[in-house]
């Protein structure tokens, strides 16, 4: 016997499964990699976000298991009673030092970037204050924005002009942008250089989610640096989030400003002041990792090499290929269940590659999410390639499935 609550419940399941939106999670049985295990199968694995394939890395693996000897597995209290840790305070040093998005800055690590963001926001922006986001932003940007209780405008996405528009009518007392740096479901980067010099017009903060950027973007002179250090950009005004669980292989988050910034964290983020700081060990692992960011070059060339590779031969096929000149390459097919089907039709070729649709992204524009790895081989994103060709040639997937049509 059910109550109306549940039966409430599963109808918005069902109505979910019959659009073609239920999410299922897959079991992966061995470490992150370019292939995978998934059902006893081995599968080529294009749905990571380990850009740089540092998450099985021996370097990596040998300084968590120095440190677990060490210093155990949990953290045993936040970082503002007993949890802050060495290897917390030697990463938080070393990720400042890297990123630089100002002189003199510090970082502060987090134990998400959900959590990093619900901080930024919800400690700098107050009631009598304005969040301007865009459109595209990630889901946390967007809810730091509400937990903030700030005046919340969303605009268009890349809309430059009705975001300066939109900054000279607000009445608010303070201002902060908000932007992913690059868009993780498009894989676009954001025009960083129009919104610092917004930021700088209209005495704002511009908040930059570089979560996709970090480890794979940067110089010439310092690759992996981040979004900011391609568009060039140093500010005291820039609040700079970088995750850690994607390029650097691990988990977690920082962000690195002003000084002053990230002492206002400290002393009133609720996300951290009131969150249980990450196992010691996990920071023990990232200042392996950003060795390697810093130093193995080799690493990304390869991986920008299979991006120019796959971008190349991907133009042939029949669907939507999204601009993108990061490891994320979008192809875009518009209906849910034809999303799924392709995606199932690389399943059973031997490629897992997920099938991305609404809310994550806009209503009628389901993909399929590309993630490219320096993990991968030229022959893995050949193979790939190959298959989606074969699939277009005689799977009749140009069209909506029989599926689609039911639904």
């Amino acid at each position: 016997m059910t109550t109306p609550l549940i039966d409430h419940l599963e109808r918005e399941l069902g109505e979910r499964e019959a659009a073609g939106l239920l999410r299922v999670r897959r079991v992966i049985e061995s470490a992150q990699g370019p292939r995978v295990h998934v059902d006893g199968r081995e599968l080529v694995a294009f749905a990571s976000n380990d850009y740089l394939g540092l998450a099985a890395h021996p370097a990596v693996i040998a300084a968590a298991h120095r440190a677990l000897d060490r210093y155990g597995v949990g953290a045993g209290a936040s970082p503002m009673v007993c949890g802050h840790f060495a290897p917390h305070d030697a990463l938080e040093d070393a990720l400042a030092d890297f990123v630089q998005p100002c002189a003199n800055a510090r970082a502060l690590t987090f134990s998400t970037g959900y959590l990093a963001n619900l901080a930024i926001l919800s400690t700098l922006a107050g009631r009598d204050d304005a969040i301007f986001a865009d459109r595209l932003n990630h889901a946390c940007l967007n809810d730091g924005a509400l937990l903030s209780r700030a005046h919340f405008v969303r605009y268009p996405h890349g809309d430059v002009d009705r975001l300066d528009a939109a900054l000279r009518s607000t009445p608010a007392r303070r201002r902060i942008i908000a932007t992913d740096a690059v868009f993780s479901m498009d894989g676009e980067i954001a025009p960083l250089a129009r919104l610092a010099a917004l930021a700088e017009e209209h005495d704002a903060w511009l908040v930059v989610d570089d979560a996709h950027g970090f480890g794979v973007l940067g110089s010439a002179e310092a690759p992996g640096r981040g979004s900011l250090a391609r568009a060039g950009l140093r500010s005291e005004r820039i609040v700079y989030m970088g995750t850690l669980g994607k390029a650097a292989g691990v988990a977690g988050a920082f962000v690195a400003a002003h000084e002053a910034v990230i002492e206002t964290l400290v002393q009133r983020a609720r996300p951290y002041i009131y969150s249980t700081a990450a196992p010691p060990a996990l920071a023990a692992a990232l200042l392996a990792s950003l060795e390697l960011i810093r130093h193995d070059r080799a690493r990304h060339a390869h991986l920008h090499a299979l991006i120019a590779r796959f971008r190349d031969r991907a133009k042939a096929l029949p669907w939507t290929l999204l601009p993108s000149a990061t490891a994320i390459q979008p192809i875009v097919l518009g209906n849910n269940a034809l999303a799924l089907d392709l995606a199932a039709l690389l399943c059973s070729r031997g490629f897992l590659v997920p099938a991305i649709r609404p809310p994550t992204v806009p209503v009628g524009t389901a993909r399929l999410r590309v993630s490219l790895s320096a993990a991968h081989t030229a022959a893995d994103v050949d193979a790939l390639l190959d298959a989606l060709s074969e699939i277009a040639r005689h799977e009749g997937v140009r069209e909506p499935s029989m599926r689609a049509a039911a639904t």
